[in-house]
């Protein structure tokens, strides 16, 4: 199997297209990206660059908002997602992809924004406190983090985003994206930011490879873009099966069994694995050789982009160039934006 590409490229959900729609997507630069990125957005971006106007935004402040005090964490992987960017064929002739922290109008819209929303309204957002909750801050919740939601408004408007790729745990963003949108178009008395909506993917989150939590460098249990092959064979050897088949001629239960889920997502040919499937559930196929129909087939995917990678990680000056250009792009549009909402504001003086 060469050049294969998951399954699940072709199932992207999106409403009646609009030409003068507008991508705004990004990731926090936290970490290098994995195969749960890949599956669950890089791929669909490749897809969406041909067809409209994509902004990527490698959102380095709001990976701040949970590292403050471990700035290094977000100042070291910036050009690691970059580099994650390139290698899976987003094209920066095609997409636009900039740096958050270097558009000063991007905070100086959170703030004007801030003075709209309340503190308890962001308590209330579900993401917010679905992420809260996960960190385990307790009270000690960093105020960047409880106004993430401000600061996602601000990056979308700033870039006229009008349709953005998101999980369904996300929509509730979106929803106070646009309540911002419509507190500033009616202080303006016109409509000078325009609403947006979700492009939601039918993929669902790829599982850790433990089968127990989403997939997390922190937790050990994914697999990079930029894993060696002894890391794939190291991780799908790990991976977790259905623990009542021990024995090659016992039924096996396919559902919650991680090489199942992951051969569903990167697998190529549907009806071999629904044939194996089948024949894991009347016994007499082994977790051995699923696993390794399945570490062949993630070798044949990351190979190239491994490759690919390690010749833009060699060339840092590349990486910062196109980051640059597309952060001056990018820093063009967003002041535009800035003037509108000062306007709005009657803070434009001079």
């Amino acid at each position: 199997m060469k050049n294969q590409t998951p399954r699940h490229t072709s199932a992207i959900h999106t409403s009646v297209r609009h030409s003068s729609d507008k991508i705004l997507t990004g990731d926090r630069a936290t970490g290098p990206l994995h195969i749960g990125h890949f599956v669950g957005s890089l791929q669909q971006r490749v897809i969406l660059q041909e067809q409209y106007q994509q902004t990527i935004l490698v959102a380095d402040m709001q990976g701040l908002t949970d590292n403050g005090y471990h700035p290094e964490k977000v100042s070291s992987n910036i050009l690691n997602v970059v580099a994650d960017y390139l290698c899976v064929g987003i094209d920066p002739l095609k997409t636009t992809i900039c740096l958050q922290s270097a558009i000063p109008a991007l905070a100086e819209l959170t703030m004007y924004y801030a003075n709209l929303v309340s503190v308890a309204r962001l308590q209330r957002n579900p993401t917010v406190k679905s992420e809260i909750a996960n960190k385990s801050f307790g009270q000690s919740i960093p105020a960047g983090f409880l106004t993430y939601p401000i600061s996602q408004a601000a990056d979308i408007t700033a870039f006229n985003g009008t349709l953005i790729p998101v999980g369904e745990d996300q929509l509730p963003l979106l929803e106070q994206t646009n309540e911002i949108v419509r507190k500033i178009n009616a202080i303006a008395g016109e409509n000078i930011l325009s609403e947006c909506r979700a492009l939601l993917s039918k993929v669902p989150r790829l599982p850790g490879a433990d089968g127990k939590n989403k997939m997390s460098k922190s937790m050990h249990n994914s697999l990079l873009l930029s894993a060696s092959e002894k890391d794939i064979s190291r991780v799908v050897k790990a991976m977790y099966t259905d623990p009542k088949h021990i024995n090659i001629n016992d039924a096996g239960q396919v559902e919650g069994n991680v090489v199942f889920t992951y051969l569903d997502a990167f697998h190529t040919d549907c009806e071999y694995v629904e044939n194996l499937k089948r024949q894991y559930r009347a016994g007499g196929l082994g977790d051995g050789k699923t696993k390794k129909i399945l570490e062949e087939c993630l070798q044949d995917l990351l190979r190239p982009m491994r490759e690919r990678r390690l010749v833009l990680m060699n060339d840092k000056a590349q990486l910062l160039e196109i980051l640059k250009q597309g952060t001056a792009r990018s820093q063009e549009e967003a002041n535009q934006v800035l003037h509108r909402v000062k306007g709005a504001f009657g803070l434009n003086l001079f």
